[in-house]
């Protein structure tokens, strides 16, 4: 099993995963047990958190943060558009959720 963390830059949440969305990864870190990647993950999460002002989490392998002040000018729709950092996890090729072995894996 190959598992991977995931981070995009995007101006939509990382669970849409439109058409696209490969051409915004900024990292991707592939890891052999899922423990490994757990711990990066969480390091990640901390690193995001205390960067962006908002976060939201979907399916528990999503994670989005943003803060007000980073836009960008979309001409096609003239508006500026949020900019989000996204997280995804993955387990070989396919958004998937962590398990915490006893509450947890490090």
């Amino acid at each position: 099993m190959k598992y991977e963390v995931i981070y995009m830059k995007a101006d939509y949440e990382p669970w849409w995963m439109f058409e696209d969305w490969e051409k915004m990864i900024q990292s991707r870190k592939a890891f052999d047990s899922e423990k490994e990647a757990l711990h990066y993950l969480y390091e990640l999460k901390k690193e995001f958190g205390t960067k962006y002002n908002y976060y939201e989490e979907r399916k528990d392998c999503f994670f989005a943060y943003w803060t007000d002040r980073e836009r960008i000018f979309c001409e096609g729709c003239d508006e500026d558009l949020q900019i989000f950092h996204g997280i995804i996890t993955f387990m070989d090729g396919k958004p998937y959720a962590f398990t915490l072995i006893n509450n947890s894996n490090i």
